[in-house]
């Protein structure tokens, strides 16, 4: 090969290396910053029965799917600790999470400690309740046909729940104590005469913690109802996700899928538990916020 060729094939082949190296170079730039814009969202999923936690977590992920296109691509990092007592109230504060579910008008949050989504995720299901009782006492909750008589039994509930200022506020006996470890062991000593869960996790939480119990059961005469919806909280600096969240809710109300996720979970919960059966008896929930006061039971749109 003559020198002139040889010098002028190295250089071709010199160049192409080149190229080479700085593509290489530049798809690692763009592929760094795929995953530099990648949205992290820190999932706290705890203190809630397995039940709850599955459909959370899959209205999460259809809001962040429904939002992929404007917001970017996502990754959920689940967490489900339990924070026991008023420990909830620092998810975000001291525990660092990004957003989870919980009750509109936790009380446990003050004004400005958090950016709720005001979009129901369960149709108002957990305001749903119904009893879980002592075996041998079936026939007194089966013959209870009016609220006074429910009234004079006491109902025992985990300390710092919501609930307990409902059921105080309207007229009934609470035994406040403990927490949600050992409740079903309080009613079965007879510390109490039932606990009452929403429709959406009774069963769950009687098949993974009451039927641990001797002699407890799901109450088959009555149904309570509040206005004790859930909706996401996000952390109060994470202005860019509550947008996306509120955004996603929206999406997937709009098209469908919020409902198409429910009727997969819960598409038979009235006839399941018979709810429609049931002795209701409505109460107020003081601690709600004013756009969800008008909820009102409902039975045929679940």
């Amino acid at each position: 090969m003559n020198t002139v060729l040889f010098h002028t094939s190295l250089l071709i082949i010199t160049g192409i290396m080149l190229l080479s190296c700085t593509g290489n170079d530049e798809q690692s730039e763009m592929q760094e910053g795929l995953v530099q814009d990648r949205t992290t969202v820190d999932f706290w999923n705890g203190n809630r029965s397995a039940a709850r936690q599955n459909y959370e977590r899959k209205v999460l992920t259809a809001v962040l799917e429904a939002t992929e296109a404007e917001y970017g691509p996502w990754e959920i990092v689940e967490n489900i600790d339990e924070y026991p007592g008023d420990d909830e109230a620092l998810v975000f504060s001291e525990k660092g999470h990004d957003l989870f579910v919980t009750i509109a008008g936790n009380q446990k949050f003050e004004e400005g400690d958090m950016i709720v989504i005001p979009e129901l995720l369960t149709k108002n299901l957990l305001g749903y309740r119904i009893p879980i009782i002592r075996q041998e006492d079936a026939g007194l909750f089966e013959a209870i046909s009016v609220e006074e008589e429910l009234q004079q039994l006491s109902h025992g509930i985990p300390l710092t729940w919501s609930d307990a200022v409902i059921f105080r506020e309207n007229g009934y006996q609470v035994v406040e104590d403990g927490d949600f470890d050992d409740i079903f062991d309080r009613l079965e000593a007879g510390l109490f005469d039932y606990s009452a869960y929403g429709a959406n996790e009774v069963a769950g939480v009687y098949e993974n913690r009451a039927s641990k119990r001797d002699g407890l059961v799901i109450d088959e005469n009555l149904l309570l109802f509040y206005q004790f919806p859930l909706v996401f909280y996000v952390n109060p600096e994470l202005t860019e996700l509550a947008a996306r969240i509120e955004a996603g809710m929206q999406e997937i109300m709009t098209n469908g899928e919020l409902d198409a996720i429910f009727d997969r979970h819960y598409g038979n919960i009235v006839e399941e538990l018979n709810l429609d059966k049931r002795i209701l008896f409505i109460l107020d929930n003081p601690l709600i916020p004013d756009q969800f006061r008008d909820l009102r039971p409902d039975l045929e749109n679940l």
